[in-house]
């Protein structure tokens, strides 16, 4: 096994092992936990920007209609929480299908306005609709039990649930890109003239790229629901948007774990900051990205890799 792929093993090993013992360790699960939602929402958005090669200004609208659905399901209407979270991973998917449709059809800046515009249409439905509780949100939303027999009640029980979704979805994240699929997706994003010429219907691949970032989005916001008991208006803003956008760039666009490292940064400055300077976290958490584009142009993850790469180079006497 090359040392790289051996490393990259260990850390993610170590990684899990942190997040399994987390508890014990004394961290606080909530925030852990939504840290986590945060992560996976990261790196549903670096499937499409990083991997697909197109920069979405309007994922707010999957992780936020999400969030009101899986809420609304399991509070009004009694559903079990795998079963809300399902419902709000075929919205986001259905919304994203609607968005998709649109939008793939145009590149560039005007994709990404083409997204926002409709992510703001959404916003105002959730702002509008009787069941979304308004400006107030959708509140006091339970957690219920899992299949109906495990309850997650419990915060240690909710954060092993939570610990569990988001290794399997990163992990089917990892296959989805190293597949076939995959690598079309890249070979798009770095030449789609290329791949037109080759045969591939490339419309095809952006629109189930979309889709299936949009619903894990959607799955990120079902949990992020689940977690703090509530969804409000702010997880269907457009500046939620801008917050994934700005984790992704931050840990490293097109890199697995970059984008996870992005979002624990992020999280973690403004759980931290937000008591002690209020509204000027996020002049703060600004000044750090200007200065992470500036001196880690690919993200901190991507630098990381491509000093290890140099490094492999060299000691394998390449140019």
């Amino acid at each position: 096994m090359h040392k790289t792929a051996k490393l990259t093993r260990i850390t993610y090993l170590v990684i899990l092992v942190l997040l399994l013992a987390a508890p014990a360790l004394g961290l606080y699960p909530v925030f852990v936990m939504k840290l986590l939602a945060f992560a996976l929402f990261a790196c549903a958005f670096n499937l499409l920007l990083g991997f697909t090669g197109l920069l979405s200004f309007g994922h707010a609208a999957f992780f936020g209609s999400a969030a009101y659905v899986t809420g609304w399901f399991i509070k009004e209407q009694n559903f079990t929480p795998e079963l809300g979270i399902l419902a709000g991973v075929i919205a986001a998917g259905l919304i994203g299908l609607v968005i998709g449709l649109v939008a793939i059809r145009r590149q560039g800046i005007y994709f990404a306005m083409i997204t926002l515009a409709l992510a703001q249409m959404v916003y105002f439905v959730c702002l509008q609709a009787p069941f979304t509780g308004g400006e107030d949100g959708l509140q006091g939303v339970p957690r219920g039990d899992l299949l109906g027999l495990i309850s997650l009640k419990s915060t240690i029980v909710m954060y092993y649930f939570v610990v569990a979704v988001f290794v399997l979805s990163f992990m089917a994240i990892k296959r989805l890109v190293h597949s076939p699929f995959g690598q079309v997706l890249k070979m798009i994003r770095e030449n789609e003239p290329r791949a037109i010429s080759l045969g591939y219907q490339v419309n095809r691949y952006k629109l189930l790229a979309f889709v299936l970032s949009a619903s894990l989005a959607g799955l990120a916001g079902s949990l992020k629901t689940l977690i703090m008991g509530f969804a409000t208006l702010t997880d269907v803003h457009w500046s939620m948007s801008g917050e994934v956008i700005l984790m992704t760039l931050l840990g490293g666009v097109g890199t697995f774990f970059g984008p996870a490292l992005g979002a624990g940064i992020v999280i973690s400055l403004q759980e931290l900051l937000s008591d002690k300077v209020g509204s000027w976290v996020t002049v703060i958490i600004g000044v750090i990205f200007v200065l992470c584009v500036l001196l880690f142009r690919k993200g901190i993850v991507g630098e990381l890799e491509a000093y290890l790469e140099r490094r492999r180079r060299v000691a394998d006497g390449r140019p």
